[in-house]
């Protein structure tokens, strides 16, 4: 396992790749062990609200996100309220994946936690064992550190240009480049 990826770790897709479900991707890691990693793209937002694609869902204005290309058919949660939410995982100082569904029903009811709060992906992003370390070696991924102003303040469309130039030096030319490699 490499130091420089741990749960909280910020993956963004190298510029030219052509897997279009990660171009441009910015993935936050949730979940990075011996067994593999678990991640949601943070910058793919799709037309739709929570409470259109959950069943018995508050009214809630609330996009969601794809989050990956694996287990589509389920919905997950990043959010910064993991001190009235039960069962929240820290992932990174200010970000929580997860909690008590049903407390998070009724803590949106009583508009304890807003849009601006809470993050819903479809599917994530998932490695086997030492699958993600390969695809390091090999170019696809930059490292990142991530902020939660990242996840609650940034233009999902914008992120990854932004995480990019933030790394500085060689990393803001990256930023910049343009998505169609004709144009650079």
């Amino acid at each position: 396992m490499s130091d420089e990826i741990r749960n909280g770790t910020i993956l963004l897709a190298e510029p030219f790749m052509l897997d279009q479900n990660f171009k441009r991707s910015t993935i936050l890691l949730v979940e990075h062990n011996e067994e593999g990693s678990l991640g949601f793209i943070i910058n793919h937002k799709v037309n739709m609200r929570v409470d259109e694609l959950v069943k018995d869902f508050p009214d809630f204005d609330a996009p969601v996100y794809f989050g990956g290309p694996v287990g589509t058919d389920t919905v997950h949660y990043l959010h910064n309220k993991g001190d009235i939410l039960e069962g929240s995982d820290e992932v990174v100082k200010g970000i929580f994946w997860g909690g008590d569904y049903e407390k998070l029903k009724i803590l949106i009811d009583q508009q304890l936690i807003t849009p601006q709060d809470i993050r819903f992906f479809v599917g994530y992003s998932g490695w086997s064992e030492r699958q993600l370390q390969e695809e390091l070696e090999g170019g696809s991924w930059v490292t990142a550190t991530m902020y939660p102003n990242y996840l609650f303040k940034s233009q999902p469309e914008k992120l990854w240009s932004q995480v990019m130039h933030n790394k500085g030096n060689t990393f803001s030319v990256i930023a910049g480049m343009r998505e169609e490699p004709s144009y650079n």
